[in-house]
């Protein structure tokens, strides 16, 4: 857990985790966190919170990994090799191997130090704020704790193999389950959590797209209608028919759809909810930075439409809409291009054959 719970497994926040989790392939699962009283120790004061209130993410979350007491019974288990999630977790790796030896492999899920600086925008935080240059170091400092690291898209993978020379590393994009394929539905839509970066790319849509594609409807599906609430209660107003909320399952939110919106501004990273609407197989529009951290020419993808600017956005909603309207079958999505790159990039077997043949390598080695 990212921040001080009540005892393993008591507590809300775990019952949400262990409700999500249960279809882990594991034999034995052991759980652990940062206990509550954690919260009053002045050491975590000192070097948790203090640095937490001027920005700096990283140093909070390696406190909270430090501070987690190792589970009972694990301390007995015979352990081969570790796969680690995060480099904040490796305070916790460090103490679970003690003087045993296992290769340890990282997955790094981005340049943290990057994602932490655009969070800081949205939060509200004391000067001096803490500058990227920092975060970086302290997340490079716990990387060199790993033997072997995997990243997650192609940017972090560029970055880290130049900062980290003497480190394996490889690009592994991670398993994502695939949306239900659209149906061919008369909906055109775009799926957003209350992400900082969400709402930029909602904003854009409504004020600079929408404009110059009066008559089109779409559907706003997610928690982004929360963040559109509190930080532009005028906008969310102005829009408040297009908003349709969080849904139970947001893979269903696909079937219906003709056409799926990605105006994505900023961000850093592989786009999960790029990858989502890749599986649904349904035509895409979407703006060049949907396509981040992924080794695929988007414009080769036959029905994706790639729009960098509000005018050719908009065209290609009408254009989009106009296809509604007259009618217009859209091809087999299970056989669409878009599909097909998902199902080769982004399947579960894909991540787990490249993960397998890396740890074998270092099991032998």
């Amino acid at each position: 857990m990212d921040a001080p719970t009540a005892d393993a497994p008591r507590g809300e926040r775990w019952r949400r985790y262990i409700a999500e989790s249960g279809d882990l392939p594991v034999d034995k699962q052991y759980l652990s966190g940062p206990p509550a009283y954690s919260w009053t120790s002045f050491s975590l004061l000192k070097d948790g919170w203090w640095p937490l209130i001027h920005g700096d993410q990283a140093s909070w979350l390696v406190e909270l990994c430090k501070r987690t007491p190792l589970p009972n019974g694990v301390g007995g288990e015979s352990i081969d090799l570790v796969h680690a999630n995060h480099f904040f977790t490796l305070p916790l790796v460090r103490r679970l191997l003690r003087s045993r030896r296992a290769p340890v492999i990282l997955e790094t899920h981005d340049v943290q130090a990057s994602q932490f600086m655009l969070r800081n925008r949205d939060g509200f935080f004391l000067p001096p704020l803490v500058r990227f240059r920092d975060l970086l170091a302290i997340e490079l400092e716990w990387m060199e704790e790993a033997d072997y690291c995997v990243h997650l898209n192609r940017d972090e993978h560029e970055t880290f193999a130049r900062l980290l020379p003497r480190k394996g590393h490889a690009l592994i994009y991670p398993a994502i389950p695939a949306a239900r394929p659209s149906r061919g539905g008369d909906r055109i839509l775009t799926v957003a959590s209350g992400h900082f970066p969400n709402f930029l790319g909602i904003k854009w849509l409504l004020e600079e797209v929408l404009p110059l594609a009066p008559r089109v409807p779409i559907d706003i599906v997610g928690d982004v209608d929360v963040a559109v609430q509190t930080r532009d209660r005028s906008l969310f107003n102005a829009h408040r028919e297009l908003f349709r909320g969080r849904v139970p399952q947001i893979e269903s939110a696909y079937e219906r759809a003709a056409c799926v919106l990605l105006p994505t501004l900023e961000g850093y990273g592989l786009s999960i909810r790029t990858a989502e609407a890749l599986s649904s197989g349904a035509p895409i529009i979407a703006t060049p930075l949907a396509f981040r951290g992924m080794d695929v020419g988007a414009q080769m993808l036959r029905n994706v439409t790639l729009a960098a600017d509000a005018p050719s956005f908009a065209a290609a909603l009408r254009a989009a809409h106009a296809r509604i309207e007259d009618g217009v079958d859209i091809p087999d999505s299970s056989a669409s291009d878009t599909r097909r790159f998902f199902d080769t990039v982004f399947g579960f077997d894909a991540y787990v054959d490249a993960l397998s043949e890396i740890s074998a390598k270092m099991l032998t080695a």
